[in-house]
């Protein structure tokens, strides 16, 4: 029954965005000029790919980009965040500042894929020597925002805004030790100077369908905060447990007790939440109850308020079920990872929509369900209105089940679909810019 009603739900979601009128942006000039650097973006692509750089490491990627920038005339700025770049495109005309982000960073993965540009790159990786391969697409966000950088800058005197071209380094997340990604270019200033008004963001998919995208309403990526409890007891002789406290049995009652914040205390018809316990770690021998216990997890959210109230239900329960066995628990909620939810604006989607169908055709975009992976843009989407759109990489010969997954040494994208994501960012920033130059010129 709830299977049903969720249907029913997105359901009409989706007939009511495909009886929206779509919006025709793009000219047939446009289109034309998109068309004619689909090989370039392509070959960027295959190029990068083949040349795949970790977080805070993308020196050859960041130059590559950074030189066709400025090629195009466009302001560039290095050395944001360690390797970003952010190129400015001040149009003609004033206007309000559009924010498009593209991240460069690949993983520590050997690639397994048969291709002619596959990736032979090794690295170390904390420590570890390690394959490198983008297996997770950023190398085609890469490729596209080169294009959408080249196509605008063509007709930068009747841009009625300004454009800021973000590629951004670590999305994966930093080496341990560092600092970086979308959350330390926000902290060196990359939303102001000029002040950001809109953002929009896309990522590749190698299960949707190539020439198709998605987007969602609201939250679309989950926060994501790791966690640790430290339950403390007191140590004694394994055959003596009523001369100790034991922690391990206290951490067991507490995991138990963790699973009711999802099954009993969320409003799961809402969003979808996670609680989960990865690691739990204690003591060193059969016949010893250990001092202490330390556990590690995470926590998913698809709304901000739902991401404080599994905060302060964990805390809560942790701390209390402790206290009832004689023990306590130290709650530390945000240790290397602390991801806010990326959220699409409503207003920008609704407006949005329309613009992708436009683009794509109204069978072609589609309303999607979100997903309890986190995405760091959520530290820009945070800050300023947002839309978070989701394009198709999955060949048409190539069933969703069969499709390899992101973060696999399997992973693979028909890059033949590149230029609908060039199409998508050109024609949403021009219509953004187009009805709110007005607001944008009387700030």
């Amino acid at each position: 029954m709830v299977k049903s009603v969720c249907a029913i739900v997105l359901g009409l979601a989706a007939l009511s965005a495909s009886v929206t009128a779509q919006v025709q942006v793009l000219t047939p000039q446009m289109q034309s000029r998109i068309a004619a650097i689909e090989p370039k973006v392509v070959a960027w692509r295959r190029d990068i790919h083949a040349n795949p750089e970790l977080g805070n490491r993308e020196v050859r990627t960041a130059k590559l980009v950074a030189d066709h920038l400025r090629s195009l005339g466009i302001e560039v700025q290095t050395g944001v965040a360690h390797t970003g770049v952010v190129g400015l495109l001040r149009g003609g005309k004033p206007g309000p500042v559009v924010l498009l982000r593209a991240d460069m960073d690949a993983l520590p993965v050997t690639e397994r894929v048969k291709i002619p540009f596959a990736s032979t790159v090794k690295s170390t990786f904390n420590g570890a020597e390690v394959g490198v391969m983008h297996a997770c697409g950023h190398d085609s966000h890469v490729a596209i925002l080169m294009g959408v950088a080249e196509v605008l800058s063509a007709m930068k005197a009747d841009i009625p805004g300004t454009v800021k071209f973000v590629f951004q380094p670590a999305e994966e997340g930093p080496p341990q030790g560092e600092k970086g990604g979308a959350e330390l270019m926000v902290k060196e200033g990359v939303l102001t100077n000029p002040t950001v008004d809109a953002g929009f963001a896309l990522h590749i998919s190698s299960k949707d369908l190539v020439d198709n995208i998605f987007y969602v309403n609201g939250g679309a990526f989950a926060s994501a905060d790791d966690y640790r409890i430290i339950v403390k007891g007191k140590q004694t002789h394994g055959g003596y447990p009523w001369n100790g406290i034991d922690p391990i049995v206290t951490s067991a009652h507490i995991i138990t007790a963790l699973q009711t914040i999802v099954s009993r205390q969320m409003e799961l018809t809402e969003n979808a939440s996670v609680v989960t316990v990865g690691k739990i770690t204690g003591g060193v021998r059969s016949n010893i109850i250990p001092e202490q216990v330390e556990m590690i997890g995470t926590i998913r959210a698809l709304h901000p308020d739902d991401r404080k109230a599994l905060h302060d239900k964990i805390r809560q329960i942790a701390t209390n079920v402790a206290e009832s066995m004689g023990a306590t628990a130290e709650v530390t909620i945000g240790l290397t990872t602390m991801y806010p939810v990326t959220y699409n604006n409503a207003a920008l989607a609704a407006a949005m929509v329309p613009v992708l169908q436009g683009v794509a055709g109204k069978d072609k975009v589609h309303l999607a369900r979100p997903v309890t992976g986190a995405e760091d843009y959520s530290f820009i989407a945070d800050k300023v209105p947002s839309f978070y759109i989701g394009l198709g990489g999955r060949p048409a010969n190539v069933s969703a089940k069969d499709a390899a997954d992101h973060h696999t040494p399997d992973f693979y994208i028909d890059d033949s679909g590149l230029d609908l994501g060039v199409k998508a960012f050109v024609a949403m920033t021009l219509h953004y810019m187009r009805t709110h130059s007005k607001t944008a010129t009387a700030r």
